[in-house]
């Protein structure tokens, strides 16, 4: 089985050799003479002509996907709240910012409520449509509010909505509403609510 191979490879080879390439004979095959007296025969001579490669590289106007994502720093008034948690240990103040991207279509991206429990902060945000048409283009939307609170809180984001293409916008769980989660917290306090 591995001589079958090994002789395939080498008929493989051989043909790609005389395949790939010019040949022209220069001289003609002469079988030597049988006699008593043997005179010297004389094999076929060829000039061979190998294919000429050249490897490079080309400038060439493609179309690649971009994504064009704008931020500027710009002065806004942002919720601000303070939390004593019992048996809270130091305060500091903290971001919470929610963020998305899209495209399409525009979005709206808000922090609706902020509910505490014992050492958790739950964010819920709604994600809504506005309907204006985004001509191809890709935009992050976000929203934030500034919390005086205990620095070891736990914060978990949803978004009310649906998920919207993109990795950046897997970092959060997108729900339909936030029944089903406020249900299953332990006496959840609001600190929040737009």
């Amino acid at each position: 089985m591995k001589n079958d191979k090994i002789f395939y490879l080498i008929t493989l080879t051989m043909v790609l050799a005389f395949t790939s390439c010019d040949v022209d004979q220069t001289q003609d095959t002469k079988m030597p003479d049988v006699d008593v007296d043997v005179e010297s025969g004389q094999l076929p001579a060829f000039d061979i002509d190998w294919a000429d490669v050249k490897v490079g590289t080309r400038t060439k106007m493609v179309s690649v996907p971009t994504v064009k994502v704008v931020m500027e720093e710009v002065e806004v008034e942002v919720p601000y709240v303070d939390v004593d948690m019992p048996n809270g240990g130091d305060k500091e103040e903290l971001t919470i910012a929610v963020e998305a991207d899209i495209s399409g279509t525009s979005h709206s991206l808000e922090i609706q409520e902020v509910v505490a429990t014992q050492k958790r902060l739950i964010v819920f945000s709604k994600l809504s449509s506005t309907g204006q048409d985004l001509k191809n283009e890709t935009m992050r939307i976000s929203d934030r509010i500034v919390l005086n609170a205990s620095d070891d809180l736990d914060v978990k984001h949803y978004i009310i909505g649906k998920r919207l293409p993109g990795q950046f916008n897997k970092q959060y769980s997108y729900i339909s509403n936030k029944n089903a989660i406020v249900r299953k917290l332990k006496n959840p306090k609001t600190i929040y609510k737009r």
